[in-house]
């Protein structure tokens, strides 16, 4: 048998690309460099992700919602109508696909908490969230996949071209871009599974397996989260909003609790880095995310990648003038980039951490 044919692809494609001046970027773009990776996938599930997309309601919350019927649908917006003022509300557009046969209703909704509902000096952030775990876990048949400002997420089953079409995402533009072509080996590929997965303006494309999920879940339900859509790459969305929203870590930190250093690596730094860092896993150590993952997360401020702790699944980064590229692949990058100022591949657990100029 001729081996040269072969390629070990080590599941899902991930693909980001930012511009730290905010420069508006065309959703043709990101799905060409996500297309370039098909073969990184099976069909069962392909999305994105985008800031900026929203400027006219950039005050509101977008919520994203699919509904398995009418019926979910009618008790989704009677719950939504007693707990927010609805700026607007419309179907999501797109359009009909000859392979996706059998798809969703997909509603969204601009929204503002009412003041009269945010019992005992919660906040916006937090009565959002609260949301999305009570319609998530308690309203069969109804899925929020998207809740942040400005932002949006799509995804489906089926193939990045497909839900690309699907979804009509050449018509949209943003600053800030996520892609994901899904192969699920041990969750089941439907439309809720499908990446990114997102909470409040966090959005978490994944390639890998997290081993840690039993672990990770216990912990955030500590915390109020509810996981309910049967996939592992939810609790890093989730420890995320935990981490830094919720107990003001900044990103590198956080980063450094998900791929936290060996403890056999931690001897040998210095005292007060050893401290830090020892103090770190002693705290958050039900947060470590164990297995094999390479991780892209946009947020309103920017965008992350994270690679495992051993970088058992691939991550390239590049660099021009501007615009900042992450990928599974360096072919996904200069697709969308033929000269890149430069690239490399970060180092095991080190974070390429991007922010906006503003």
């Amino acid at each position: 048998m001729n081996h040269d044919y072969q390629r070990d692809i080590s599941g899902c494609g991930l693909t980001g690309v930012i511009s730290k001046k905010k420069r508006m970027i065309g959703g043709d773009v990101i799905v060409r460099s996500l297309c370039l990776m098909n073969d990184r996938g099976n069909g069962l599930g392909a999305g994105f992700a985008a800031y900026g997309i929203y400027p006219e309601f950039r005050d509101f919350y977008a919520l994203h919602i699919m509904y398995d019927d009418e019926s979910s649908q009618r008790t989704c917006e009677e719950y939504i109508r007693n707990e927010y003022h609805v700026e607007k509300a419309e179907d999501i557009p797109t359009r009909p696909v000859k392979t996706i046969a059998i798809s969703p209703r997909v509603v969204r909704y601009f929204v503002k908490p009412l003041r009269e509902r945010m019992e005992g000096g919660i906040g916006e952030d937090d009565f959002v969230v609260r949301t999305v775990m009570r319609i998530n876990s308690e309203i069969e048949g109804a899925y929020i996949f998207s809740s942040g400002k400005n932002m949006g997420a799509f995804k489906g089953v089926g193939t990045p071209s497909e839900i690309a079409e699907f979804f009509r995402i050449e018509e949209y533009e943003g600053y800030i871009w996520t892609g994901h072509t899904r192969f699920p080996t041990n969750t089941p590929g439907w439309w809720g599974g499908a990446h990114p997965f997102t909470l409040l303006d966090w959005s978490i494309v994944h390639n890998g397996e997290i081993s840690s999920y039993g672990i990770n879940k216990r912990y955030l339900e500590m915390y109020g989260y509810k996981l309910t859509l049967l996939t592992d790459t939810e609790v890093a969305a989730y420890l995320l909003d935990l981490l830094i929203r919720r107990h003001g870590l900044d990103i590198p930190t956080a980063c450094t609790v998900l791929a936290s250093p060996f403890w056999k690596d931690v001897d040998y730094m210095d005292e007060e880095e050893k401290e830090a860092i020892t103090l770190l896993r002693l705290t958050y150590g039900s947060a470590l995310l164990n297995g094999p993952f390479a991780i892209l997360f946009g947020h309103s401020k920017g965008l992350v990648g994270l690679n495992d702790r051993i970088k058992l699944r691939p991550l390239v980064a590049a660099t021009k003038d501007d615009m900042v590229f992450i990928a599974s692949e360096e072919a996904a990058i200069r697709e969308i980039c033929k000269e890149p100022d430069r690239v490399w591949a970060p180092r095991a657990g080190e974070p390429v951490i991007v922010a906006l100029e503003d």
